[in-house]
């Protein structure tokens, strides 16, 4: 009969809150790494890891730049 209703009332305890999306715009240094990078064929997970931003991210900053990216070895 009794039930819990500490979800049901707005209680967020427990729940894992998301992390704040903080953009940051490429920089003409970040643009030049990026074309390195593309043109070392260095794996995009290292890729990703040393410019500290997401796949998406790079990916589609290398397609309006024209660069391939994510070689296979």
């Amino acid at each position: 009969m009794l039930e819990d209703r500490s979800e049901s009332n707005g209680d967020r305890s427990g729940q894992e809150t998301k992390k704040k999306i903080v953009r940051r715009e490429y920089t003409k240094a970040d643009v030049k790494e990026l074309q390195a990078h593309s043109k070392a064929r260095t794996p995009l997970a290292k890729i990703v890891k040393l410019t500290k931003r997401t796949e998406g991210s790079l990916r589609q900053k290398a397609l309006k730049l024209g660069i391939s990216l994510g070689h296979r070895r």
